[in-house]
């Protein structure tokens, strides 16, 4: 093994997996990667989950008493999700412990047919809070419109908060904007500020998947040129805002009353086209104070040949404008890129989420 990882960890970027399962848990692999790679926390999703319970037995034991039991398949998921969750938890305790409670961290999503629905977002997010019981948990909710608000509130209940599903620079801002008011809320009703956590979830790969499918179809050298360059300018863009925020008055006066700041999260960062390095949205993302929380792929990539040069986004805001110019200019409408990967990012969760009831509605069935 390289020693990539512990360069990246060095370089000050938390490495997380965005990957969790009973089988992962019930082997030790989850405790055997926080101590050979540098693992400091983990995020899952609906998908994750679906994957999950479709391999393997882990899972039938629980079930059969859920199904004993008569619980709904809605409820039956938050047990089995829950689960995993507090499990998970407890591995990374000690990384929470030893890092001040900013990493050792585990994330689980509310349920994203919920997305536009700012009241119903903030109760569920109280409720997987409860229901898990660690106080090293975050909630993830999507940066939708509903969900800023909602960001703001669950924040505001002393509840650490991932957000999720972030495209554009402008709901990148919106985002920030909506952790501060929370932040000041939960000093106004009386929370420790050390204690909460946020990260801001910033998607790459598929800013690349759509933006490049666009240059392809309009065909141009011009545009061909372009290809693979979208991703990392938007992510870097969005670490420059991170230092203009976290570097204002009204930064300072709550990291005064203990507040920590919320950390950009490089997400969705497993490389979909062949023709890119694996290592791509890792080696070209690296700065301090950032999570990048990666698929096994390409957390065994990174340590198998992955190369840490050092911080790889700062002094890169003008070629990363310069591109953005360059893909207006070939008739990339950034803007819209970023709304339908929204929709699409809550629409493939959905989709997620149903199979997974689905899945575990016939396993009730099956194991009553």
């Amino acid at each position: 093994m390289s020693n990539a990882l512990q360069d990246l960890s060095q370089a000050g970027v938390s490495i997380w997996l965005d990957d969790l399962s009973r089988e992962r848990l019930r082997s030790g692999n989850l405790a055997e990667l926080v101590s050979t790679h540098h693992l400091t926390g983990v995020t899952s999703n609906p998908t994750i989950f679906d994957k999950a319970l479709s391999e393997g037995n882990a899972y039938d034991q629980q079930v059969h008493e859920l199904a004993v039991r008569g619980v709904s398949v809605e409820e039956a998921v938050r047990m089995v999700t829950a689960y995993d969750i507090r499990w998970a938890a407890d591995v990374l305790r000690p990384v929470y412990e030893s890092t001040d409670r900013v990493d050792g961290r585990v994330s689980l999503e509310v349920d994203p047919r919920l997305a536009h629905e700012t009241e119903r977002t903030v109760a569920e997010a109280k409720a997987l809070w409860w229901l898990v019981d660690r106080p090293n948990l975050m909630i993830k909710i999507p940066a939708t419109a509903a969900g800023l608000p909602a960001i703001t509130q669950v924040l505001g209940q002393g509840i650490s908060v991932n957000v999720t599903l972030i495209f554009s620079l402008e709901r990148y801002r919106q985002v920030m904007d909506a952790f501060l008011e929370g932040m000041e809320l939960a000093r106004t009703n009386g929370h420790d500020l050390s204690r909460i956590q946020s990260v801001a979830s910033f998607f790459v790969s598929r800013v690349d998947t759509e933006v490049d499918r666009r240059l392809k179809e309009i065909g141009t050298d011009e545009a061909r040129s372009l290809l693979g360059r979208a991703a990392i300018a938007n992510a870097r863009l969005a670490y420059q805002a991170h230092q203009e925020v976290f570097s204002s008055s009204e930064w300072k006066t709550l990291e005064e009353q203990g507040a920590k700041p919320q950390r950009p999260l490089w997400a969705s960062t497993g490389v979909k086209d062949p023709s890119y390095e694996d290592t791509l949205y890792v080696t070209e993302l690296v700065a301090r104070d950032t999570v990048n929380t990666m698929p096994q792929a390409t957390l065994d990539a990174t340590a198998d040949h992955g190369r840490i040069t050092g911080n790889t986004v700062l002094g890169t805001y003008d070629q990363a404008r310069a591109d953005f110019a360059a893909l207006e200019d070939a008739g990339i409408n950034l803007t819209d890129v970023f709304a339908v990967l929204e929709e699409e990012g809550v629409d493939k969760f959905i989709k997620s989420w149903d199979s997974l009831l689905g899945a575990l509605s016939a396993e009730l069935d099956k194991l009553s």
